[in-house]
């Protein structure tokens, strides 16, 4: 059985993938907290804040951030726990994806990026 391994280069790129992914993940989360906050006050609902495309589109970055960064450290380290909390915060955020915008949607998401963040942390501690 052949082993991976990863140029030697590779580490100051995963260490700003994430970096990056754990301050996409508190954006993520402020912009829940945010969205919440606007709708409580205002009443507002809708707009590019609220699209369901803004929100794919947040998933999918942080599918691609977090594989690469988590997927890289896993090779390098060889240790589970960053890959099974960053997937399990990507199924969490995926699964906001499919309830109405409101409290769930926040709670799931929030949990979600609270997770992958924490993959982030875990992977750059693991280094």
């Amino acid at each position: 059985m052949s082993q991976v391994t990863l140029p030697p280069n590779s580490r100051p790129v995963r260490h700003w993938l994430d970096r990056a992914g754990v301050i996409l993940s508190a954006l993520c989360a402020a912009h829940c907290v945010a969205g919440l906050a606007l709708v409580a006050l205002v009443g507002a609902s809708g707009g590019l804040f609220f699209a369901p495309e803004f929100h794919e589109a947040g998933l999918a970055i942080a599918v691609i951030v977090g594989g690469l960064a988590v997927g890289m450290g896993a090779l390098k380290h060889r240790r589970a726990a960053p890959i099974v909390l960053g997937i399990s915060g990507l199924a969490l955020m995926a699964s906001a994806l499919t309830v109405e915008h409101g409290f769930l949607e926040a709670v799931l998401t929030i949990a979600g990026v609270a997770l992958v963040a924490a993959a982030h942390i875990t992977n750059l501690r693991s280094a």
